[in-house]
């Protein structure tokens, strides 16, 4: 433990307000990141989120020192650990092309959350570590991803043609490149316009084959109106 935060650990005015600025300092920090991409909880809910988690601990903590309700600790910050989940729903999207978006910005709320609670408990450096921990994920190994993404021989594509027969004769173009289709999946009318073919394509490729360059062809193929990675 860091003895710097020693003096801050009982419950006292000064520490009451030096954990909730901690817990907005923390939220925000994740929040930044999140708005800088543009995504659905940003800057402000992370900080509420956060916030309100802290006060949570500190509440419980309140009750049992000095209110003398001799109640389990841990309960109310249990609540929120489950309870946060709801908010995290709200930020998972499935596209119209099955693409699933905002799980990382669920689970950074959830982290807030947890951060917020081991905040308000004064586990201050478990909550600094935690945010720079979150941090790296979302900003570091990011770039990771699209790395591992680029040298993988496996790609998941959604694909929308005019019509079947373009779907049909793409298929066969890509068995003749030596291109393996390992599923696909043909989707509900529903789900395109009318008129027109979508397909979900699961495709094996060469080591060497790029995938800039089979985007661009499937791209450039007669009667193909968008393909998209997924």
């Amino acid at each position: 433990m860091l003895h710097v935060f020693d003096a801050f650990r009982d419950i006292s005015t000064l520490s009451v307000g030096i954990r909730l600025l901690m817990a907005v300092l923390c939220g925000g920090v994740i929040g930044l990141e999140r708005e800088y991409k543009r995504r659905p909880a940003g800057f402000r809910t992370h900080i509420l989120i956060c916030l309100g988690a802290s006060v949570t601990t500190l509440t419980s903590h309140y009750l049992l020192l000095y209110m003398e309700c001799y109640t389990d600790v841990g309960r109310l910050g249990a609540q929120v650990i489950a309870g946060i989940g709801f908010i995290g729903a709200g930020c998972i999207l499935v596209t119209r092309n099955r693409r699933v978006r905002g799980l990382t910005t669920a689970a950074g709320l959830w982290s807030a959350a947890i951060i917020g609670l081991a905040i308000g408990a004064g586990f201050y450096e478990g909550a600094i570590y935690a945010t720079l921990l979150v941090l790296l994920a979302e900003m570091v190994l990011t770039k990771l991803k699209y790395l591992l993404w680029r040298d993988t021989p496996e790609i998941n594509l959604y694909l929308e043609c005019t019509q079947n027969a373009c779907l049909d004769q793409l298929m066969q173009d890509l068995r003749m490149e030596g291109v393996k289709i390992l599923d696909l999946e043909i989707t509900r009318a529903t789900a395109c316009e009318q008129g027109t073919a979508c397909a979900l394509l699961t495709l094996q490729l060469h080591k060497q084959y790029d995938m800039d360059q089979l985007l661009r062809e499937i791209s450039d193929c007669q009667g193909v109106m968008s393909v998209e990675q997924f």
